[in-house]
């Protein structure tokens, strides 16, 4: 039986599903925290410490979540996923991946930089200038959103309305990251997930929220749709621009009927969208990592650790 280490601090409903993806295809699964895992750079001796894999490397890594702190720790987290890599064992998604995604800046630049339509984004440090940037958007009538640079499931983020709404404007750790809001078609407040494997847009819903916050963790309503040719196109290139294996891709359809990527999930959350699709996301993750990363990669792994 093959053996895949499942990265999380918090296993809950997701690490279960994948569990049992896992096992059903003759797989057993560990849930390993990254702060469990060291380095020991050693004559004789695996470099990298995983938990539960001192004799020997797992055959994949499963990455549900890269614990934050300081910035030298997250460095060390990514490092095992970098270091993991080179030795030819499958990391899913890649750190390169991860780190592309949950930096919100680089995640704009990348969307823009691959030609995909995105909102119009400053990142900066100055203060003056950032306060210069709203005043000119909302003279203009547009809104504005401010968010920490990373950071997920809404947490932090905040609507820029009106002039008065500036006294808090503040930065997160020294970085102002600005987008001007996209107003959704239709009525009330909603946008898209579209679930992306391996090039393919598996399932996809739309989050209604209670405002204009529509993440699931805050209250928002999952509806099935019927997955537009274009919206799945726009979700399928918005991964491969950040190279991913799988992503959650957000896009909302604004007002003009156009599409807009604006948010990157590498570690995506499906328990909403698995209640309103007939697909088995868990499944369909399993197989393509053994199928397309783990099946392949035999070989490579055989030479690395021989």
């Amino acid at each position: 039986m093959g053996r895949i280490a499942i990265f999380t601090d918090d296993p809950g409903w997701h690490g279960k599903q994948l569990r049992l993806a896992f096992t059903s295809r003759g797989y057993s699964c560990e849930y390993v925290s990254l702060t469990e895992c060291k380095f020991a750079i050693e004559p004789g001796r695996i470099p990298v410490l995983i938990p539960g894999f001192e004799q020997a490397l797992p055959d994949a890594v499963f990455v549900r979540g890269v614990p934050g702190g300081s910035l030298e720790e997250v460095v060390v987290y990514l490092d095992v996923l970098h270091a993991l890599k080179e030795m030819n064992i499958p990391v899913y998604n890649d750190g390169k991946a991860v780190e592309r995604s949950v930096d919100k800046g680089m995640t704009s630049f990348l969307l823009h930089n691959a030609g995909l339509p995105t909102p119009m984004t400053w990142i900066l440090r100055d203060r003056e200038q950032a306060l210069s940037i709203a005043e000119d958007e909302l003279k203009k009538g547009n809104l504005l959103i401010s968010k920490p640079l990373f950071g997920s499931q809404g947490e932090g983020i905040r609507r820029i309305e009106k002039t008065t709404d500036l006294f808090w404007l503040t930065s997160s750790h020294g970085v102002y990251y600005l987008q001007r809001f996209v107003h959704c078609d239709g009525i009330g407040y909603s946008d898209h997930r579209v679930f992306v494997i391996n090039g393919r847009a598996v399932a996809a819903m739309r989050r209604r929220g209670k405002s204009w916050l529509n993440n699931v963790a805050r209250g928002a309503e999952c509806e099935v749709i019927d997955l537009d040719p274009k919206m799945a196109d726009l979700a399928v290139k918005a991964t491969q621009a950040l190279a991913m294996d799988y992503a959650g891709v957000d896009i909302i359809r604004d007002r003009e009927g156009n599409y807009t990527v604006i948010e990157m999930n590498s570690i995506p959350a499906w328990k909403g969208l698995q209640s309103v699709c007939d697909v088995n996301i868990a499944e369909l993750l399993a197989d393509d990592l053994i199928t397309r990363r783990i099946n392949k990669n035999k070989p490579e792994v055989i030479a690395a650790v021989s």
